[in-house]
């Protein structure tokens, strides 16, 4: 029997440093679940928050499949599966612990050097430090509930 699914749970936020070639360094504290999650191996894309997604390997093949089985009619669906697949792109921690972003990418999350990685269950999200502070002020400002939840109880299946 393999290891409860809570033991794969990524969570905290962590502030990180991007080097010069956009490399940055995965918290210690997260590389052995990924070795054993998914040997090292990462998939990162975009967010429509301007963020960038990373995923296990086996996370972001699941995510993958559920958006290829949405109508390709929806044009809603078309456009999740435009920006979340046509940016997947693989990652692999070196022997150092680091993964290299693509510049494309960073350059959409507009990420420079400080960063935030937050654990989000079974992925990460990762974005620039000002960008961070400034969506999370924001938001705790926001007290008010969403008065239709349909929307992000349906995006929980991702």
């Amino acid at each position: 029997m393999g290891p409860s699914p809570i033991q794969n749970v990524f969570r905290g936020a962590n502030s990180v440093t991007l080097d010069a070639k956009g490399r940055m360094v995965m918290p210690t504290r997260y590389r052995d679940r990924l070795v054993e999650r998914s040997n090292g191996r990462l998939v990162v894309t975009i967010d429509r928050d301007q963020c960038l997604l990373l995923y296990p390997v086996p996370d972001w093949e699941e995510i993958e499949r559920k958006l290829m089985r949405l109508p390709t009619l929806n044009p809603q669906a078309r456009r999740l599966q435009r920006l979340m697949v046509g940016y997947a792109t693989d990652l692999e921690l070196d022997g150092h612990g680091r993964v290299l972003l693509p510049s494309e990418l960073r350059n959409f999350a507009g990420l420079t050097r400080a960063a935030v990685l937050l654990g989000q269950g079974n992925r990460f999200e990762l974005w620039d430090e000002a960008r961070w502070n400034e969506r999370r002020d924001e938001w705790l400002k926001d007290e008010e509930l969403p008065v239709d939840l349909k929307g992000d109880l349906e995006s929980l299946t991702l």
